[in-house]
């Protein structure tokens, strides 16, 4: 369920700097590290605002569904791509961007080469620090060494390198609250996409067990590799499941924090169940938002039990803490509460 209700994004390079990236929705089932004919549909838009409506359009449309959606800014030039497992209905598209108005430019589709591109791009990735973490990839393992908040992560066909900035954001909120000494001990990674947060999470945490939680076996595959790799096995458990569904996460206040980075929809349904799955006093880390739709989904949080913490923000992207507010029938709090609002 990783950014929608399942998903597996890449990062994608281009000429211009890259404004964020979302991955959505569902991906039909592949062998991690295969290669990926893929299709890509470009357009042009006018300016910042339409394209984070574009994106905010194409994420959430029922179909065509893409695995990946990216916003591009090259100067004063700005337009989305979106990447489809098979090549979507032009018509379709059509009208999912036609209920958006003026400033978009025709949509363009175009093949992508059958290669592992994936692959291929990840391995130009440099090193990156985000919230006292340092994410690579096992070409610079012999390099990095051994560190405590050294992540070595294969992201494959799995959402989550830490170069996007909605990732970025949770290792941020994560390495925050970590600083702050909150003693979480129970958290859930809810789609999990490559493992990324729950590692993290891990090795801020040594005493914490964590569950990490996705819908599209690739993503469960990658994650469990991942976790391997980074030796937090005994403390991580990778699950395959949609949203709670899994009987693990049903009992409630199950966990004291659950980190999500998913899409503003999948936040927003997920409300009511993250606030039961939660502790009183339990901590919250949405990301995946852009900087329109992080306000309704501030505003369904705070109606649901929440008082905000503290809001991220990075190149156009937002991620909320969240604290579940506690109730007066409970004198004691099972947990102090965080100082990441100071």
């Amino acid at each position: 369920m990783s950014r929608g209700s399942a998903t597996a994004s890449v990062p994608v390079r281009c000429c211009g700097r890259r404004r964020g990236e979302v991955g959505v929705h569902s991906r039909r089932r592949r062998e991690v590290g295969c290669p990926m004919p893929l299709f890509k549909l470009r357009i042009a838009v006018a300016d910042l605002a339409t394209g984070e409506r574009a994106v905010g359009a194409l994420g959430a449309a029922d179909a065509p569904v893409p695995a990946a959606v990216t916003l591009f800014e090259d100067g004063a030039a700005f337009s989305v791509e979106a990447y489809y497992d098979a090549a979507p209905d032009l018509a379709a598209v059509a009208g999912v961007l036609g209920r958006l108005g003026a400033g978009l430019g025709p949509p363009a589709l175009e093949p992508v080469p059958d290669e592992n591109w994936v692959a291929l791009s990840q391995a130009a990735l440099a090193p990156v620090r985000a919230g006292g973490f340092l994410v690579h990839g096992s070409h610079d393992r012999a390099r990095i060494g051994l560190r405590r908040l050294a992540l070595e992560i294969e992201a494959g066909e799995a959402f989550g390198t830490g170069h996007g900035a909605t990732t970025a954001l949770c290792l941020e909120a994560i390495g925050r609250l970590r600083r702050t000494g909150c003693p979480f001990a129970r958290i859930l990674d809810l789609g999990c996409g490559s493992g990324i947060l729950a590692i993290a999470a891990a090795r801020a945490w040594p005493r914490a067990y964590v569950l990490a939680v996705d819908d599209d076996p690739v993503a469960a595959a990658v994650a469990r590799e991942n976790v391997r790799l980074n030796r937090v096995d005994r403390r991580v458990r990778v699950l395959e499941a949609a949203g709670f569904a899994h009987r693990l996460l049903r009992a409630p206040g199950a966990f004291d924090l659950v980190l999500a980075n998913l899409l503003p929809g999948s936040l927003i349904g997920l409300a009511p169940a993250v606030r039961r799955g939660l502790a009183q006093g339990g901590v919250a880390v949405l990301s995946g938002l852009l900087d329109r739709p992080v306000r309704e989904v501030r505003g369904i949080y705070l109606a649901a039990g929440f008082c905000c913490l503290r809001a991220l923000s990075r190149e156009g992207w937002s991620a909320l803490a969240l604290r579940r507010v506690q109730t007066a029938a409970r004198a004691t709090p099972p947990m102090a509460p965080p100082r990441v609002c100071g």
